[in-house]
């Protein structure tokens, strides 16, 4: 492999990454919209604060790359918000809310390995610039999954004593 097709390989990636993450943005609102839980609608909020200098941080290594910041359809995203939407959709009350973290989780492993990918990628290609950007990333999506399921935790909690109490 030469460097110059390791790095058309990262400019893929990165613009299928941004792409995806672009695609959050416009559906992470109506998703804490959609929560019951004023604890996950905060966090899908602070997450959507997240994924905007996530955004940004992809548009610096466009500018690293000298490359135009352009995404190329990220069609797993698009596939990956459309069932979360459903999801928030079919469910009422705290089934929601689980049905929109497990949706949330499911975006979040998919972008902790798209980011894992590309630092590699990075890695390889000599960049540890390009590559700390995006393990920041990688970092932050971690962190947002490791919340998403303390949040689940603590509703699967409160249903049981709800329901421990309603059979009391």
């Amino acid at each position: 492999m030469h460097n110059d097709q390791l790095k058309e390989l990262l400019i893929d990636q990165v613009r299928d990454i941004y792409d995806g993450e672009k695609q959050l943005v416009k559906a992470l609102p109506k998703l804490a919209k959609a929560s019951q839980s004023e604890e996950l609608g905060d966090a899908i909020r602070q997450h959507w604060d997240d994924t905007q200098r996530q955004v940004e941080r992809l548009e610096t290594i466009f500018e690293f790359l000298e490359v135009p910041a352009k995404g190329k359809t990220c069609k797993g995203m698009k596939g990956l918000i459309a069932e979360g939407s459903e999801a928030a959709e079919e469910a009422e009350g705290v089934l929601r809310d689980l049905a929109i973290i497990a949706a949330s989780q499911r975006v979040e492993h998919y972008e902790i390995s798209a980011y894992g990918t590309a630092r590699t990628i990075a890695e390889r290609f000599g960049n540890k610039q390009i590559a700390g950007l995006l393990q920041e990333t990688e970092d932050e999506e971690r962190a947002a999954d490791g919340k998403l399921t303390e949040i689940a935790m603590a509703l699967y909690d409160s249903q049981a004593r709800e329901m421990e109490m309603a059979s009391a």
